[in-house]
């Protein structure tokens, strides 16, 4: 499976509440006045989808031929029908990230590019176990971030319907909404309930954002990542370049809460830390194993500690375990979320799309870490009081105020006064 820059994303295939264009796997479809005039064919379209690239070859040890026969037997006298046919027979995977998106939820799909998104920003996937509602992260800056909506939350209610066996794009429907208005969305966190009030915006994200800190050893780079965006890339180059001008001794790199996104964004930006070793493995169904390897053009190879928490998936992940597995960075904070797939998006012949989950994906050292996450090398766990506190004062993340940057910072300070030597120790 070749990494492309269209179409081969990782965590941005759960729901994304926003509203941007969506990058084009570019596969052949029919016309939309055919799909107009023939919804079956429609049906038949995703079944092949599944057919040729579906990830599990045994289609959840279900009779995928068959199931072909029987949606084709039935008669579809609009397109809504088949719509309905559609999330059914996809249903029978068992696969939350592979879904089919209606023309007005395909254009609302984020996958990660750059530009103006309109939402209160939380990405929300099925439980693989539990089958409830749960956001993976909140973006940062968003009116959920700011609300205090956290990754591992369960979506129980919109506006006080439940969302129990509701479907996700329906989930969604009910978030949705326009720039201004309110949305009452009741979560569950420790079997608890706990309601937020949240004031739907437009949104301009940008991926990166980083400063020069002084410490006791000196400036050290301080970068946070939000999400794999296409121009992610770009931005976290900007980043290294400007903080390597000014002498930076080491860099602290914050994945918390980034739910992931394109895959060629992730293994871009491992390019700029690692020198040399694998990045990440995909594996399609066949079998057939694809390596991406660092090329020799990292920008910096001074100290690095990394970041992560529950709400770090699928490219976070990427990134992060190749870094811990090539010994290029220690990971500090929680566990990582556990989104161990790859997926493709699609656009069918009406306007309508469907994500499909093409290929699984292992650290260099083969670790699939679906469902398992990332364990960090060192672990801190916050309060509940200490991430209200963040979430109620974004200024302290990335201070000396944010407990788990506290720590990073003085096992960063460490590495830095290792890598200068003995007798560096000595004068400190």
């Amino acid at each position: 499976m070749a990494i492309t820059k269209q179409g081969i994303v990782l965590g941005a295939t759960a729901a994304m509440l926003t509203a941007v264009a969506v990058a084009a796997a570019g596969i052949h479809s029919p016309s939309k006045a055919f799909f107009q005039e023939s919804p079956k064919e429609l049906v038949d379209e995703v079944w092949q989808v599944i057919d040729r690239s579906y990830v599990d070859g045994t289609f959840n040890q279900i009779d995928w031929r068959n199931v072909r026969q029987e949606y084709l037997s039935k008669n579809y006298t609009n397109r809504e029908d088949a719509y309905k046919a559609i999330r059914k027979m996809l249903e029978k995977l068992e696969d939350p990230y592979t879904r089919f998106m209606d023309p007005a939820e395909f254009k609302s799909l984020q996958v990660e590019t750059s530009g103006e998104l309109t939402g209160i920003g939380i990405q929300i996937a099925p439980d693989e176990k539990t089958k409830r509602i749960t956001v993976i992260s909140p973006m940062e800056g968003t009116p959920a971030a700011a609300a205090g909506i956290l990754a591992k939350d369960i979506v129980d209610k919109v506006d006080g319907k439940s969302t129990k066996g509701m479907d996700i794009n329906d989930v969604v429907s009910l978030i949705r909404g326009k720039p201004g208005t309110e949305v009452t969305i009741t979560v569950l966190r420790n079997n608890q309930q706990r309601e937020f009030r949240v004031k739907r915006a437009r949104i301009e994200v940008h991926p990166v954002r980083y400063s020069y800190q002084k410490t006791p050893t000196g400036g050290i780079g301080y970068i946070r990542l939000v999400q794999f965006s296409a121009n992610a890339g770009a931005e976290m180059r900007n980043a290294i370049k400007d903080l390597e001008s000014k002498k930076v001794n080491g860099y602290i790199l914050d994945l918390r809460s980034n739910p992931g996104g394109l895959l060629f964004s992730s293994v871009e930006i491992a390019q700029m830390w690692l020198n040399e070793g694998t990045i990440v493995s995909t594996v399609d169904r066949q079998g057939q194993r694809d390596l991406e390897r660092a090329n020799s053009r990292a920008l910096t190879n001074k100290p690095l500690v990394v970041l992560v928490d529950g709400g770090s998936a699928s490219a976070s992940e990427i990134l992060s375990g190749a870094l811990q597995d090539n010994k290029r960075a220690t990971l500090v904070g929680t566990k990582t979320f556990g989104k161990g797939l790859v997926q493709s998006v699609r656009p069918l012949g009406d306007g309508s799309g469907m994500a499909v989950t093409i290929a699984k994906y292992f650290t260099p050292k083969g670790r699939d870490i679906n469902h398992a996450g990332i364990a960090p090398d060192i672990v801190l766990e916050l309060t509940e009081k200490q991430k209200q506190q963040l979430v109620g004062d974004r200024t302290k993340v990335g201070t000396p105020g944010d407990p788990q940057y506290d720590k990073a910072l003085s096992v960063l300070n460490q590495k830095i006064a290792a890598s200068r030597g003995p007798r560096a120790e000595s004068v400190r």
